[in-house]
Order: structure tokens, then C-alpha cells, then sequence
């Protein structure tokens, strides 16, 4: 089967969508029937197969997702939310790169706030990916792990960014076992510190939630039954309502404050509307 210029995401919802040559072409069942953030920022009050489509080609038009015209870099888009944070620390220089996942790409080594914005910020749950040229000429070759084939491999881009000489690594993780290896490889390596951040949780099971919640810096609540549960029972620093973030290390606490301070403060909402089911 033809894979090229294919990208499979877990988007709004978790909902499995599949995009080829800048089409929608596939659009499973949403895991959940509402979500905050797609009610606050497109009136969405219901997840259907047909408005995460129209919502998927929305972004395809607007910035390019999934395209050879992927626009990369973007400004604040939540005012809380793990890509807002980590540009604010690179901003502060608190760290000084960030790996995570770009479609077109794969894994990708960032130092930039405006690049870690624009890739992190609008697109969630990138499943797979193949590459694309213009993008990866964008953001650099030398900054795409496997620019052949547009890998996604968080423990190798870890490795990598300390190859390039970076020592206050964040990386966005979303496998349990990634999240182990990872902690493997900052105890070989004394001079490097990493920061774990994980995000795309719902459906984890209450095994993995602990995982997590053992090893991370910072998680999002996302839909997730166990990581609310877990974080909740125990008292872990928690910002926002709808979509909470756990600050579980200390580290994890002063990123999610600073970044608080940043916006000049958390507004608390009584009657804070969250994701329907959580899973």
C-alpha cells in the first residue's frame, strides 16, 4: 500500500483520522461526545465523524496541516497548554530544546518558541507521518531525526538532542515505555537533564496512568479517567479546570507557574465544563 504523503492522527475527540495528499480520506467513531476547548473555540457542542472532518479540513486550510504549506510557526493559542509552556521556558531559557513531533517530519530537535508553538500548538496525536520536503527544509534537515522517512522515536531524538550538545532537554512522550527509557538515559548521562512532558492521555489504563504519574514532569488531564483520579488522590500541583495540567516533580510545578505568572494568573471557573466521557 502506497504510504506516501500519508498522516494518521488521533484528533479532536481521539477520533483515528486519516489525511493523503491534503484529503481527509478517513474519519473514524469520536472516543468522546464533548470537549471543552472545541466548544470554546469552535462551537462545537457535540463530536461527530462530520464535524471532526470539517474541522480537520478547517486546519488543513488555514495553516497547511498535513501539506507541503504547513505554516510552522504560530504565537500563544491556549493560554495554557503544554506547547505554551514549553515556549515560555525556552523563551526563559530554563531549557534549551524541546523534542517532540512535527507530521511531514517525524521526530524533530527545537529550540525556537515560535517553531515549538506552531507545531505543538495545532496539531495533537500524530499516529504516523510521511515525509515532506518543504517542511523538513524548514525546519532543518539537521533537526529531523530520520528525514528518509519521518520516524517517529522519541527515545532516539532524546539521544540525538544530547549528540547535538543540548543539556536541558523537555520531550513530549506519550509511551509508557518511551517515558522508562528516557529516564534510562538521563541516568547515563550526569551533565543532562530532561524534562518529560506527556500529553494525549485519555484512554490510558490506571497501570500506565501511574507510570506516568511516577516518572513525568508534567501531564494533561486530557479525557483521562486515571490521570484526574490519580493526580487528584494525590494532591499532585494541579492548573486549570476544563483540561487540567499536573505539575507532578518540582520542576514540573515551577514550569506550570511560571507560565501562570506569564499569562498574569489563572482565572478559577465555578462551573468549569470538562470532557464527556472520561475514558
Amino acid at each position: 500500500m502506497d504510504k506516501q504523503d500519508e498522516h494518521i492522527i488521533e484528533a479532536v475527540g481521539k477520533t483515528r483520522v486519516v489525511i493523503k495528499k491534503g484529503k481527509v480520506i478517513e474519519v473514524g467513531e469520536p472516543k468522546i461526545d464533548y470537549c471543552p476547548i472545541f466548544d470554546k473555540y469552535r462551537g462545537i457542542k457535540k463530536l461527530t465523524p462530520e464535524n471532526v472532518k470539517e474541522n480537520i479540513e478547517f486546519r488543513i486550510k488555514d495553516f497547511g496541516m498535513c501539506t507541503s504549506n504547513r505554516k510552522l510557526r504560530m504565537h500563544d493559542f491556549l493560554s495554557f497548554g503544554v506547547s505554551e509552556t514549553l515556549s515560555t521556558l525556552i523563551e526563559a531559557k530554563i531549557i534549551d530544546s524541546v523534542v517532540t513531533v512535527c507530521e511531514g517530519c517525524g521526530t524533530v530537535i527545537i529550540a525556537e518558541p515560535d517553531l515549538i508553538q506552531g507545531i505543538g500548538g495545532r496539531v495533537s496525536g500524530l499516529v504516523s507521518t510521511s515525509p515532506l520536503e518543504n517542511v523538513i527544509e524548514d525546519l532543518g534537515k539537521e533537526n529531523v531525526l530520520s528525514p528518509e522517512n519521518a520516524e517517529i522515536n522519541q527515545v532516539n531524538g532524546v539521544l540525538k538532542a544530547i549528540d547535538k550538545g543540548y543539556k536541558k532537554i523537555a520531550v513530549t512522550v506519550v509511551s509508557t515505555e518511551d517515558i522508562k527509557k528516557i529516564r534510562t538515559i538521563e541516568k547515563e548521562h550526569k551533565d543532562v537533564k530532561i524534562y518529560i512532558f506527556v500529553a494525549h492521555v485519555s484512554e490510558v489504563s490506571k497501570e500506565d496512568a501511574e507510570t506516568i504519574l511516577n516518572h513525568a514532569d508534567v501531564v494533561t488531564g486530557c479525557a483521562s479517567k486515571y490521570i484526574r483520579e490519580i493526580g487528584m488522590d494525590k494532591g499532585i500541583f494541579k492548573a486549570g479546570d476544563c483540561i487540567p495540567i499536573f505539575g507532578v516533580t518540582e520542576e514540573g510545578k515551577e514550569f506550570l507557574k511560571r507560565r501562570i505568572e506569564r499569562m498574569g494568573g489563572l482565572k478559577e471557573k465555578k462551573d468549569a465544563k470538562i470532557p464527556k466521557p472520561l475514558i
